[in-house]
């Protein structure tokens, strides 16, 4: 019996990129066809348990399982479930990953109710075919999602103003709170992980009239979603406490930005000195909330995932020697993704894909990246492989503790 159990079966956890948005310039993408996650998923599992992973967010692609008029055809999932169950893994459904189905309209008046309807039907199907506790993420980064699909174009639906962005950030909290309690009606006891940006972002150093614009993104902006969630702003849209239950903070290198007027922000260089420590980030976030943490997502690329990884990992053990309440954190992803904008290879993934001449995307695992989890997972106490039966034994989060206050490691700013 555990002194202090973690919600999750292993601290680490991973997932696959599995967005199925509209896509600018290139129609509905779905991404986990892309990197065909869906034709190797076994071999994909059966990874990460052979790493010592046994979670792993996953995605339900609401695009292509919502037929219209209450149908709904979840069969595209049936291979996934396979997989997980062979590996006994627990995944995290992400329910909404930045795509909606077609003729759907985030700002009519059905919009949250239908993604409610669904949101109970795809609880409906996959609680009893996997093993529980059962965790999903109704909709992911709301915060990024408004600014991509509502004043840069991205995506669907495709605005360009900062008015379009707050609509299309309400609309998606009020669909995300209809979302919970759907889910909640299938499943009483489903935990809740809310998936924002983790950022910083300061003025350009030569224009200090844009701190206020700046600080407001950092302080307010960012934290709206959750502060919805939570009823703490906009309750009419039905927020509420109870509702907001794992905070994710999604956490890379351009999530620490100089500000930008227009457009995208501008991704601070590394040694720049405005740069913060993550463990200063996660702990304005706790000190907001104070609920479980996870790092929802983190990752490095090419060359620099090893040390990426060491770096979070320093300032994750900083932020639980301070006393932050943090259960895990999530390498993203499992396998290599492509960048968005032009297709090529990121190369942030555990596994590099490599293109054979068949078409076949071979999985090649990324060993410095690999042996540096094993040696993370060695200090805090936690397996390197899993054993038969990975719910057998809850994550020992004193473990987490003991380790923090022995290594006694120190947050830094100077982390890239």
């Amino acid at each position: 019996m555990a002194q202090r159990a973690g919600i999750f079966p292993t601290f680490f956890l991973s997932g696959f990129e599995c967005s199925t948005f509209e896509w600018k310039d290139r129609g509905r993408r779905n991404l986990v066809a892309e990197t065909q996650h869906d034709r190797q998923a076994v071999a994909d599992y059966a990874f990460l348990r052979s790493v010592g992973i046994a979670v792993a967010r996953e995605g339900v692609p609401w695009p292509l399982a919502d037929r219209g008029g209450g149908r709904y055809d979840f069969s595209c999932l049936d291979p996934l479930i396979d997989a997980i169950n062979r590996a006994q893994l627990l995944p995290v459904w992400d329910l909404c990953h930045y795509g909606y189905p077609d003729g759907a309209d985030p700002f009519a008046p059905d919009f949250a109710p239908r993604f409610a309807a669904y949101c109970r039907a795809a609880a409906a199907y996959v609680v009893p075919r996997v093993r529980g506790p059962h965790c999903f993420t109704p909709i992911n980064e709301i915060t990024f999602w408004s600014f991509a699909g509502g004043e840069w174009g991205w995506m669907a639906p495709f605005g360009h103003s900062r008015e379009q962005r707050m609509r299309l950030r309400d609309a998606l909290c009020a669909a995300a709170i209809a979302g919970v309690k759907a889910i909640r009606e299938v499943d009483a006891e489903a935990r809740m992980l809310h998936v924002e940006p983790l950022i910083h972002v300061v003025p350009p150093r030569d224009r200090p009239d844009l701190a206020e614009a700046a600080r407001q993104e950092e302080d307010e902006d960012a934290c709206h979603a959750w502060d919805v969630l939570s009823g703490r702003r906009r309750p009419e849209l039905g927020g509420a406490p109870e509702l907001l239950d794992i905070v994710g903070c999604n956490c890379y290198s351009f999530g620490q930005m100089e500000y930008r007027a227009q457009g995208p922000h501008q991704a601070l260089e590394p040694g720049d000195d405005r740069i913060l420590p993550l463990c200063s980030l996660l702990r304005t976030v706790w000190e907001r909330y104070r609920l479980p943490m996870v790092i929802s997502e983190t990752s490095g690329l090419g060359k620099g995932r090893k040390d990426w990884l060491c770096d979070v990992m320093q300032e994750s053990l900083a932020a639980v020697d301070e006393g932050i309440d943090l259960h895990g954190v999530c390498l993203f992803p499992a396998v290599d993704m492509p960048d968005w904008h032009n297709g090529q290879w990121l190369h942030n993934g555990l596994c590099d894909l490599v293109e054979q001449p068949d078409g076949t995307l071979r999985r090649e695992p990324y060993a410095p990246v690999v042996e540096e989890l094993h040696r993370w997972q060695r200090l805090l106490n936690r397996v390197t492989v899993l054993d038969e039966d990975p719910f057998s034994d809850p994550v020992e989060l004193e473990d987490v503790v003991r380790a923090a206050r022995r290594l006694k490691l120190q947050p830094d700013a100077d982390w890239h």
